[in-house]
């Protein structure tokens, strides 16, 4: 049988590959595994919702917008409510900030652990069948067990994070993640409804053919983006953009690439989240080799000062990421 580096073999299901992980600490409480597991119970309703979402009214808008801005989809708001449920349910996080929401959500004070989360990254594609997923970043809390979670507790630099990680529904769903000791992938199997361990101690070729970017926004970039653009051209790089990041890191980590969101005129600050999505990817990336920057320091060590603060992200094999910030001016 197929063994994983643990020595446990391929096929191992999530829950028995946490007790193993952790055994591994000797100040193991139990509280984080149960955390994560809570986190793969939600995944697997979400799955089932985004698979029956053709023949349910569960796409499209809801007419709303979320503190982004942004029009929300029916699926945001059911993820949202599903997750904030099995983490509330599962009695060990003393609060959730979410895309979907404005203000800390306020759990339990006696737990330890703050979740970062984006429910359903994505979600506009879920009309068209395209791959979507869920985000989350894990963060002990400073402020004492048992005091209401003060916005320090949120605000910490990705270091800062115990554990990481996303779940894709595409093709099969995947739940990838880290606890700073490589980045593990599990495939949920249907007929068992657990995920098992398909992909062990991922590993990001440094480099690769694939770049990943809103070309649409072109003339809207820097020069110096413009000029990496047109240079993966020059050197005949697949342009590969879903438009879901998660589905888009997610490949271009197994097969070698660079996903770039830089800023625009209109969105000067970049547009993804640091906390629930950068800094987590970010985290996985390192765990597997590659890099995570905002173009002038690593993602990870930016510290937050909203709950949805903004950034430029370049993510990927690391060759490909150092060779696109190297061309950035000096005045920038």
């Amino acid at each position: 049988m197929n063994k994983s580096k643990l020595g446990l073999p391929i096929g191992t299901t999530l829950d028995r590959f946490i007790k193993r992980k952790e055994e591994e600490f000797s100040y193991a409480t139990g509280e984080l595994s149960q955390l994560l597991r809570d986190i793969a119970l939600a995944g697997k309703i979400i799955n089932k919702e985004v698979n029956k979402s053709g023949l349910l009214d569960i796409t499209g808008g809801v007419g709303g917008k979320n503190v982004q801005g942004e029009d929300q989809q029916k699926l945001d708001v059911v993820a949202n409510i599903r997750f904030t449920r099995a983490l509330k349910n599962g009695g060990m996080t003393c609060a959730i900030v979410s895309e979907e929401n404005r203000k800390i959500i306020h759990l339990n004070p006696n737990c330890r652990y703050v979740a970062a989360i984006d429910p359903l990254d994505g979600s506009s594609n879920i009309d068209v069948n395209v791959s979507i997923g869920t985000i989350f970043s894990i963060y002990k809390r400073i402020s004492p067990v048992g005091s209401r979670v003060r916005e320090e507790d949120i605000l910490q630099k990705g270091t800062e994070q115990v554990a990481a990680g996303y779940i894709l529904y595409g093709s099969s769903t995947m739940l990838v993640y880290t606890t700073g000791r490589g980045t593990h992938g599990f495939t949920l199997e249907p007929s068992l409804g657990e995920f098992v361990l398909s992909h062990d101690s991922i590993t990001c070729p440094e480099n690769g053919k694939i770049y990943s970017i809103n070309e649409g926004n072109f003339y809207k970039f820097d020069p110096w983006v413009r000029e990496y653009i047109e240079e993966c051209k020059q050197n005949q790089l697949s342009a590969r953009y879903i438009g879901s990041l998660v589905a888009d890191f997610h490949r271009n980590m197994m097969k070698g690439g660079i996903y770039l969101y830089p800023n625009t005129e209109k969105d000067p600050n970049g547009k993804l989240r640091l906390l629930y999505e950068c800094n987590a990817l970010g985290f996985i990336a390192e765990q597997s080799g590659g890099l995570a920057t905002d173009g002038h320091q690593r993602i990870m060590t930016i510290q937050p000062e909203t709950l949805h603060q903004r950034t430029p992200l370049y993510l990927g094999s690391a060759k490909m990421v150092e060779k696109a910030v190297s061309l950035i001016p000096a005045t920038l």
